[in-house]
């Protein structure tokens, strides 16, 4: 290899070396170590939640009705279902994955929908009966708020509206979809 060649190689090398880590820098910056609910019970959490509130996102743009199922698969994983009315295709749409509990009693997870890449699922919030969680994503670029109705009591919001804002969130971002279809 000639001298040229090497150098050219080697500043290239360097490169994608450098590219790398700023990839990695900036992957583990843009998640946020979210503080979770303790005393966390998998099983009374599993069920059916009606998506009160959301901070929009591609994979959700346009989607009312949202609703997420939780269960246990005959292999002992949590199956996860999400549903949703699209308004402006007008059709319904689901979408199949599954999550894992990080930490026994913790209310840290990861979800996938897409094979082996698992998203930060962090319940921040929630009430002593397991009907209304404030949930956050990776980044403060992702809030839900969840109730097992299709409403949730203003004391209940107004908890995870401040909850959400002390710990940084712009709650001005959020979104309230209608619960108005049946779901087929």
């Amino acid at each position: 290899m000639t001298n040229r060649r090497l150098a050219v190689a080697t500043a290239g090398a360097a490169a994608a070396g450098l590219i790398a880590a700023i990839a990695i820098r900036n992957r583990r910056r843009n998640h946020i170590a979210f503080k979770v609910v303790d005393n966390f019970d998998i099983h009374k959490y599993l069920g059916l939640w009606y998506e009160i509130a959301r901070i929009d996102h591609k994979f959700e743009k346009h989607k009312v009705n949202a609703t997420a199922q939780y269960s246990i698969n005959q292999k002992g994983d949590i199956h996860v279902m999400n549903r949703g009315y699209d308004k402006v295709k007008k059709e319904w749409s689901e979408v199949s994955g599954k999550a894992k509990q990080l930490k026994r009693s913790k209310a840290k997870l990861k979800v996938s929908f897409f094979g082996p890449f698992y998203a930060p699922y962090n319940v921040i919030d929630m009430d002593d009966y397991y009907k209304y969680a404030l949930v956050a994503g990776k980044n403060f670029d992702y809030l839900w708020i969840l109730s097992r109705e299709k409403s949730i009591p203003d004391r209940i919001n107004e908890q995870f509206l401040n909850k959400a804002k002390e710990i940084g969130f712009d709650t001005s971002r959020l979104i309230w979809p209608s619960h108005n279809r049946i779901n087929p």
